[in-house]
């Protein structure tokens, strides 16, 4: 098999044999670490971009990145047996998951993480999994706040919002927790700019409300901001909601997201919304920088002069 293999069809019985030889030929060759185990199960982490989607066979094939101590890059088929998974799953997509190899030499994939990519050529606003457009008006969603008291969106009008999705449980590095490692440092440069630091408002909203009461995203945010026990929250805000009402707004946004086990599988979006309430842009995925978020608020205000 070769480690790279086009993007295209591949027979899907004969992929699969060649993928089982590749993995009970690693196993018999004693080229297996396991990152932890469990009985005869070996587990892996596995990253890579989803090539296709075979819902009828529960498989994705993913052209994943080196699996250390397992095997090379390379694309083949993985049995996928979640199917809210499954049926979110599209080619292009980032996913990263847990390799699941056991005893007899079946293997799967388990609690998935997916990233959903924008299609090739068109405005990230315009994502096949839907979205808003750029001017299009957000509505004035009802969240809580991380001090207990009701907030709408409305309430930020005459200021620049960036808005972004978490929850404070998430466990990879490249999701929640570089998300708010980022607004920390686009925290810490607009108050470091006169020009900017009372003009822009920074949003962190849970989509994960049964865990993340308004006690717990004070918490988190205040280590986030370094500040503890004298954070005020003036400039960055932790919220969440009503369930109903927390989808709705992931939802406008095109964020997907669901509950398995005790994690949340989501992909991810950060908004810029102007001072009129309305989308000026849309990151999907983690590839944005704090300071390509600061130049595009910059830009927004330009404009407006």
């Amino acid at each position: 098999m070769n480690r790279r293999q086009s993007g295209g069809r591949i027979s899907g019985n004969s992929f699969a044999a060649a993928a089982l030889f590749v993995v009970l030929s690693c196993i018999a060759l004693g080229g297996c670490v396991a990152s932890k185990g469990h009985g005869e199960e070996r587990r892996y982490d596995l990253k890579g971009k989803v090539v296709s989607v075979e819902r009828g066979r529960g498989e994705v094939v993913v052209e994943h990145e080196t699996i250390p101590g397992l095997m090379d890059a390379m694309t083949m088929p993985f049995a996928l047996k979640d199917k809210d998974a499954l049926n979110v799953a599209a080619p292009g997509d980032r996913i990263q998951a847990t390799l699941v190899v056991a005893g007899d030499g079946a293997f799967w994939l388990e609690n998935p993480m997916i990233t959903k990519a924008a299609p090739s050529g068109e405005s990230p606003a315009s994502e096949a999994t839907g979205g808003p457009k750029p001017g299009e008006e957000v509505p004035d969603f009802s969240l809580v706040n991380q001090d207990g008291k009701p907030v709408r969106l409305g309430r930020y009008r005459g200021r620049a919002l960036l808005l972004t999705f978490i929850y404070t449980r998430c466990p990879l590095a490249d999701y929640c927790p570089l998300m708010s490692e980022r607004f920390a440092a686009v925290s810490r440069e607009l108050a470091g700019d006169p020009s900017l630091k009372d003009k822009v408002q920074l949003l962190s909203v849970s989509i994960d409300p049964g865990h993340d009461t308004p006690k717990v995203l004070r918490s988190y945010g205040a280590a986030h901001t370094e500040r503890y026990g004298g954070e005020t929250f003036e400039r960055w805000e932790f919220a969440t909601g009503d369930p109903v009402e927390v989808k709705k707004l992931a939802q406008f946004f095109g964020l997907e997201y669901f509950a398995e086990k005790d994690q949340i599988i989501h992909s991810l979006r950060t908004a810029v919304i102007t001072p009129g309430g309305r989308v000026h842009k849309i990151y999907r995925g983690n590839e944005w920088q704090p300071a390509e978020a600061v130049n595009d608020v910059r830009a927004l205000f330009a404009e407006h002069h």
